[in-house]
């Protein structure tokens, strides 16, 4: 009898150097440094570094690299006339599709660009796609990516999103945020990417398809999800009550367990940290209690812990981010490890080519259509 696994839970795929979760399925190491140095001492530009090239950056290295993904920001005008004819309806995950799409049309994969050049493009240049398209169809304005005088990929953001030079809690909270999202095994979108590299298709089809699948609310949208729900309550009690009718009626509360972790998502502490410390300067701090208050209840009533989207939620809402950025700030961090994993796929591939267990009809005669009731 031929036993299948749905959801492929628990099934070895392949092989990684890039990071792990553990056999317990308790931490989170990047080639081997834990999650938690890297987000105390490092920055995202290191931790990008880190997955593409396969080591830390010395510090001629990292500044060199700070100065490479300044000088790529840029786009060219063939992308921006893309994303000033895009609806403004659209949701920032389809223009991010779209525009790493046209982008590889215009700088594809050859002797010129080649797959580190493209990785390094994409972070650079990805922050400034979505907040073009953002500020032309939110405020008609045309943003210069070459005016921010911010190296890091936080500051730089959010000062194309705000316009002025970042709060430093806030620039940092984004950082570390981003180096959480950098990079996670074999997720779906990272599985997605591998899938297409191992078909020896080219780099931007390979990130187009993992962005596809991180557009999904089980997969990187759970944080927008998060963020719609919190949102709901404005008392610890109404957050209380509320979850617990939700969960008798059996709704789907996103942002809490994982596939992967037993006990706990080593990285959740380390941005409810960070929400909680910018909830202190916030008009609507209260929402970081409210997320407490789901918190307890979820554990008390499931035995489900948050995952790092939950907390994520407020941690970029206290820094001014519109929810509909959410996932797309997901991208722009996890462009790093979805490289680093269509490098590793590329040295030693082989065609990724599940069976299935069919279950359909067994052989049938054809009838004519005559015959057919």
């Amino acid at each position: 009898m031929t036993v299948t696994t749905r959801g492929l839970e628990g099934v070895l795929v392949g092989e990684t150097a890039i990071s792990t979760v553990g056999k317990e399925g308790v931490g989170l190491t990047y080639r081997g440094y834990d999650i938690h140095d890297l987000a105390k001492h490092s920055t995202f530009e290191e931790v990008a570094y880190l997955l593409v090239y396969g080591e830390l950056p010395t510090a001629p290295q990292l500044q060199a690299y700070r100065d490479q993904l300044v000088k790529l920001r840029r786009l060219p005008n063939e992308v921006k006339l893309l994303l000033e004819n895009m609806p403004g309806s659209a949701h920032p995950m389809e223009v991010l599709r779209t525009s790493v799409s046209m982008l590889g049309t215009l700088e594809s994969e050859s002797a010129q660009y080649t797959d580190h050049h493209i990785a390094d493009r994409l972070i650079a240049c990805v922050p400034t796609m979505l907040l073009y398209w953002y500020q032309f169809h939110r405020h008609n304005k045309r943003i210069e990516p070459w005016s921010s005088e911010e190296q890091t990929t936080a500051g730089y953001f959010l000062q194309l999103l705000h316009g002025k030079k970042p709060e430093e809690d806030m620039r940092r909270c984004l950082d570390v945020s981003l180096i959480l999202y950098a990079e996670h095994e074999f997720n779906a979108s990272t599985f997605a990417a591998r899938v297409t590299t191992s078909t020896g298709s080219d780099f931007y089809s390979a990130i187009v398809s993992a962005i596809g699948t991180l557009r999904g609310p089980l997969h990187g949208g759970a944080n927008e999800e998060a963020m719609h729900l919190i949102t709901q309550f404005k008392t610890l009690e109404q957050a209380e009550k509320g979850i617990r009718e939700m969960l008798a009626d059996k709704v789907k509360i996103m942002g809490f367990g994982h596939r992967v972790y037993k006990k706990s998502d080593p990285r959740s502490d380390i941005i409810k940290a960070w929400s909680q410390k910018l909830s202190m300067q916030a008009r609507d701090g209260y929402l970081f209690a409210v997320s407490e208050a789901i918190e307890k209840v979820m554990w008390e009533e499931k035995k489900l812990f948050p995952n790092l989207d939950f907390y994520s939620a407020t941690a970029y809402h206290f820094c001014g981010i519109p929810t509909p950025l959410f996932t797309p700030l997901f991208v722009m961090s996890r462009l790093s490890g979805w490289s680093a994993h269509i490098f590793e796929q590329r040295a030693n591939n082989r065609l990724i080519r599940p069976e299935a267990a069919y279950v359909g009809p067994a052989p049938r005669p054809f009838p004519p259509i005559q015959d057919r009731g």
